[in-house]
């Protein structure tokens, strides 16, 4: 699962929406301040001097007339001056014609006195002048104004009158409001961006309630729900992410379902699975892979197919994807040979783009096993029937040519051929019998057998055999004092001891000693029957219980075995749950053994 980064305090969203609104806001206040100081400012600025101006020219007349009328008082003048006088106003200065200072009045100490000469560089055509200029005393902004006095009669200039007023008042009254403005501005920008982030709150709680949501569904947790604040977009918005939610959860309890279901699968199949990605890198191999090929998946995660398998030189990645038929892997561990049998199959995306690769491994061994074994089997059949056909063929041949007449021949060719025909039946009896066990259609007849009574029954008819036809053999028994007692089929048992009897004896010695022993352990009842023939050569010690299998095949068909016996009995042995082995040194003669699983009996049990 990735982890979630630390998220910082400017990348949240409602931190963003707050920002923006404050900036736009800003921007805003910023254009229309601009806009409304400089208007302020030209408004106020004009208006003052406008206003001044009309003062300044009515004062001008006003002079006119008192000079006109009154030329010599010049405390009407400075009286006049004196009332004209307010708080903007800094300095007032009446000159005449000639350039002599008739009265003055300044809020400034002035170096200029009544009655003398003007130093102000009034113009000296005493024209309408306005100038902005600042203080060389203090740096203020001053409004400067001169204004001609002319004569009642309007057509004499008799003087000027030079007014000089406070300009930068002005300014600091505009500062003000702009500074009332600037506060009332960031007093509103202030509030504005409260409500921003508390909209901006509003607005993302939701969101940053489906992104823990989120965040939780990637944990794989589905357990809570995105909380609904309305049925605006953003609250059609968490009922969809809710749903969302829920069909994810439904989907990944299906896929879940779907990938244990795999799992089991894999894990229970009988045959290995590999699965690689586009590039041929295992990704998947499931137990039986693993024990079949004697791996793990972390040894093998990322290894090439070719190289797992063995096929890097005779196979490329494009012909593993072309395959079509069947691969087999021949291996070899710890001695014991293995074949498999690999199936391939593309994966591919609906689009055709290639995926990956599966590849399917059957253990094919014990098939190829059983393979070899049907076609030696039916080698050997055909061989062993062919032999005596061959050989009654040679002999009614010869009958039919003549020899039926012949007094001496013909009963020997007869018995011959009927020999023959006797040793077919034989073996045809006992392939049918092994095909009825193989198919399971041969039921085991099963009862309480005492093993020391049932043995010393065959051995007692072997004897008088023995002595009948004076074979010279001994037979020597050597059994446990218990009483043992077997659930078994009484005649196929007795079948299988007939059988190894019979062997022992063939292979034998004139002469020779038979040893049958009987003993027990906690849970078996063994008979082991011992002679004194020539023995098994080590290496086929594990192939005599196999089908048609003979150590001397010549002196077998001499003796007219069928190759089948011994074959019959494993099959006998291992239907009763018990068990049939061979021990044998090459030259001193061979040992038979086979156990049974038995009971204890007490005598006073009643048990039949």
């Amino acid at each position: 699962m990735r982890k979630t980064k630390k998220r910082h305090f400017f990348s949240s969203i409602h931190v963003k929406i707050a920002t923006v609104f404050t900036l736009l806001l800003l921007v805003f206040v910023e254009i229309v301040g601009a806009i409304f100081i400089r208007g302020l400012e030209e408004t106020t600025i004009n208006n003052f001097e406008t206003t001044t101006n009309e003062q300044v020219e009515m004062l001008a007349n006003n002079l006119g007339m008192d000079l006109s009328e009154h030329p010599k008082d010049t405390g009407l003048i400075q009286q006049r001056i004196i009332d004209f006088t307010k708080n903007n106003i800094l300095e007032v200065r009446v000159i005449n014609n000639k350039g002599i200072i008739l009265a003055a009045t300044s809020k400034r100490q002035s170096k200029n006195n009544i009655g003398q000469k003007n130093e102000y560089g009034i113009l000296n055509d005493l024209i309408v002048h306005h100038a902005v200029e600042r203080d060389p005393q203090t740096n203020r902004r001053i409004y400067t104004n001169v204004q001609p006095i002319y004569s009642t009669s309007g057509d004499t200039v008799i003087g000027a009158v030079y007014v000089e007023s406070d300009l930068e008042r002005q300014y600091e009254q505009v500062l003000q409001t702009t500074i009332i403005f600037l506060t009332a501005a960031l007093i509103a920008m202030g509030i504005c961006l409260i409500i921003a982030i508390f909209v901006s709150r509003q607005l993302t709680k939701p969101i940053d309630e489906m992104q823990k949501q989120a965040q939780k569904i990637a944990r794989g947790d589905y357990s809570s729900k995105v909380k609904v604040y309305g049925n605006d977009e953003l609250g059609q918005l968490g009922e969809t992410f809710n749903e969302l939610s829920d069909r994810v959860e439904e989907s990944q309890e299906v896929l879940e379902g779907e990938r244990h279901r795999l799992d089991s699968i894999l894990r229970h199949m009988t045959d290995g699975v590999i699965a690689t990605d586009r590039r041929g890198r295992i990704l998947i191999i499931n137990e039986m892979a693993q024990q079949i090929m004697n791996t793990t998946l972390e040894k093998v995660e990322g290894t090439s197919i070719l190289d797992f398998l063995g096929w890097r030189g005779t196979y490329r990645l494009k012909d593993l994807f072309a395959q079509e038929s069947s691969i087999f892997v021949h291996r070899e561990v710890d001695g014991v040979q293995t074949i498999l049998k690999a199936d391939l199959s593309v994966i591919r995306q609906e689009n055709g783009f290639v995926n990956g690769l599966v590849c399917v491994l059957h253990d094919v061994t014990e098939q190829e096993k059983n393979e070899e074994e049907r076609r030696n089997f039916v080698s050997n059949v055909s061989h062993e029937l062919r032999t005596p056909l061959t050989s009654m063929r040679s002999y009614l041949e010869a009958l039919n040519d003549g020899a039926w007449q012949d007094p001496e021949l013909a009963p020997q060719f007869l018995k011959v051929t009927q020999e023959e025909t006797e040793r077919m039946i034989r073996m045809i009896s006992d392939l049918l019998n092994l095909s009825r066990m193989d198919a399971g259609r041969s039921p085991l007849n099963l009862e309480m057998i005492q093993l020391n009574g049932m043995l010393n029954f065959i051995l007692d008819r072997f004897d008088m055999l023995i002595e009948k036809e004076e074979l010279n053999y001994q037979i020597v028994r050597e059994f446990t004092r218990r009483d043992l007692f077997v659930e078994a089929d009484k005649d196929k048992l007795m079948q299988v001891f007939d059988n190894i009897l019979n062997n022992a004896m063939k292979y034998s010695p004139k002469g020779g000693t038979i040893t049958v022993r009987l003993i027990e352990t906690h849970s078996e009842a063994i008979v082991a029957i011992s002679d004194e023939g020539m023995g098994i050569p080590k290496k086929d010690l594990g192939k005599v219980f196999d089908r048609f299998y003979r150590v001397d095949k010549a002196r077998s068909r001499e003796m007219g075995g069928t190759g089948l016996g011994l074959a019959i009995s494993k099959e006998v042995i291992t239907a009763h749950g018990g068990k049939i082995w061979v021990d044998s040194t090459e030259g001193k003669g061979s040992t038979f053994f086979i156990s049974l699983p038995y009971e204890t009996f007490d005598e006073e049990e009643d048990w039949g």
